[in-house]
């Protein structure tokens, strides 16, 4: 690494500045043998890929059958397909999950040396973190689309950061195939455009190169939506993009609706009726959360996902007369019902869902469970038919070189997600009473972007998602480089010369240093 503090002008180009200067090229060797390393000794221990027992068995069959449309998003089940026209090895699928997430790591962690220069202890600290982090081993072992989720959104928010410092119109190009190619692969990706367009509002390109940039953002995943909605109109008769939301909803409004007293419960509309008296029979049968303990989990997706529950005995219900139809064309045709069922409980008793959705939510927000990640293959030791065809295993079963399944190493992870969310909030207001940006302008519109990303992700988390750590690894990694980065920004504030100056009760503050 150079010495001092700066890495980098931006007199030099990001390719000299990653390969001619001799520090830089020998960080990045380092960092490719740290991780070769590491990913050899991580397989010995666990020589299959891991899989969640749902998800993953979900993503191979969309894949085997080259679907259109699926109950979870098709952008990871097409690059499995992909993947498997070169090779049926598992080995090669987490293999290259792996490098690619270490390839947005590295690629975040250089443009912000290149843009901000953080100090050379912060420079060690980030990218002994991003290369020995042992979330990415296990997220890139698993067959599901969070290692690459993650993995591109890192890319997609370095492209971000060049389009507010320095943009060109490869950089556009570029961010408009990264934003489409993520927003196909995971329903988190809905806020994207949104940051997309914030991005473009703050970069220094003329008017019209901003608005070709924001149109192609939107027009891209428009045209995604367009034709996801067409395929679902296709087969149950509804217009919608996502059947998923309208579950999530349902789902979500049954944590609370659980909580209201029988006697308070007020009348449904006529076509909630039927499932509505389910719901009431089911929760009145399973109040002893002692005989029933999964009943006295709040903000979970229990409901949706159980075959013998409400939500799905109700779905089946509907479609007794009709044998014929797919579980998928089933689960999409609830979807409008579900939406508004839910959006209809949730108005109808919106402190009941704040005090036993949103609460419980916002805590698992603050420090996310290790979930499906705290034990190898979901602690089971074979796998569906599915697997073993898709990756050519001799047998159904999988084994690791540990005497038990569980992952400790990610056990750190909710409360270093505390800390780490909790740091940031006070740096943030720490740095708006300091004015910040005027000490520190080129980091202003990269603090800002972070900022809004760091808020709307919690906001759609909280209220219309689920909360757990391999669903919040982007978010996660990004909250700590730029609560890094802030901590730098005032440390070295603290150290200059000069005075701040604070308004504070129509007062100034003085803080001299």
């Amino acid at each position: 690494m150079n010495q001092g503090t700066t890495w980098a002008s931006q007199e030099v180009s990001f390719k000299e500045f990653l390969i001619k200067n001799k520090k830089n090229r020998t960080t990045l060797w380092f960092v490719a043998i740290a991780i070769v390393i590491q990913f050899g000794i991580f397989k010995y221990f666990y020589p299959y890929a891991s899989y969640i027992h749902g998800d993953s068995f979900s993503y191979l069959n969309a894949a085997s059958k080259n679907l259109a449309i699926n109950t979870y998003m098709v952008g990871y089940s097409n690059f499995l397909r992909l993947l498997s026209v070169l090779t049926k090895s598992d080995i090669f699928l987490t293999a290259f999950q792996y490098l690619l997430i270490h390839f947005g790591a590295l690629c975040m962690l250089f443009s912000i040396y290149y843009f901000y220069s953080p100090s050379r202890v912060l420079q060690y600290l980030l990218l002994t973190f991003m290369t020995f982090n042992p979330l990415f081993l296990h997220l890139a072992n698993l067959v599901s689309s969070d290692c690459i989720f993650t993995a591109l959104s890192l890319v997609w928010f370095t492209s971000l950061l060049w389009i507010i410092h320095k943009p060109s119109t490869k950089i556009i190009v570029w961010h408009t195939v990264l934003l489409f190619v993520v927003f196909t692969i995971r329903y988190n990706a809905l806020i994207y455009p949104f940051l997309s367009i914030a991005a473009f509002t703050l970069s220094p390109l003329h008017l019209h190169k901003r608005l070709i940039g924001a149109v192609a953002s939107l027009l891209f995943c428009g045209l995604f939506i367009g034709y996801t909605s067409f395929k679902y109109k296709k087969l149950t008769g509804y217009w919608q993009y996502s059947p998923f939301s309208g579950w999530q909803l349902t789902n979500n409004a049954m944590y609370a609706y659980r909580y209201v007293d029988s006697l308070k419960r007020k009348p449904v509309k006529k076509e909630f009726v039927a499932f509505d008296n389910m719901l009431r029979a089911y929760f009145d049968s399973t109040r002893d959360t002692q005989k029933f303990p999964i009943e006295a989990v709040k903000a979970s997706t229990y409901y949706m996902w159980s075959p013998g529950l409400p939500m799905f005995k109700y779905r089946d219900s509907l479609f007794n007369n009709n044998k014929k139809a797919s579980e998928l064309k089933k689960w999409a045709s609830m979807g409008p019902f579900y939406k508004s069922y839910g959006l209809y409980i949730i108005r109808q008793y919106p402190l009941h869902f704040m005090e036993n959705f949103i609460w419980p939510n916002s805590l698992k927000y603050y420090a996310p469970p290790v979930e499906f990640l705290e034990n190898y293959n979901s602690g089971k030791d074979s796998v569906a038919p599915i697997a073993k065809e898709w990756f050519d295993y001799s047998s159904r079963k999988v084994v690791t070189r540990f005497k038990n399944k569980q992952t400790i190493t990610l056990d750190f992870y909710p409360i270093f997600s505390g800390i780490i969310n909790a740091i940031m909030f006070f740096l943030l207001i720490f740095y708006s009473m300091l004015k910040g940006w005027k000490n520190a302008p080129m980091l202003q519109k990269g603090v800002l972007l972070g900022t809004t990303i760091w808020v709307l992700n919690a906001f759609f988390t909280i209220f219309a998602s689920s909360a757990a750590l391999r669903f919040q690894s982007f978010p996660i990694t990004l909250t700590t480089m730029f609560t890094c980065l802030l901590l730098d920004w005032l440390w070295k504030s603290a150290l200059k010369p000069d005075v701040l100056q604070l308004n504070f009760e129509n007062k100034d503050l003085t803080i001299a240093q």
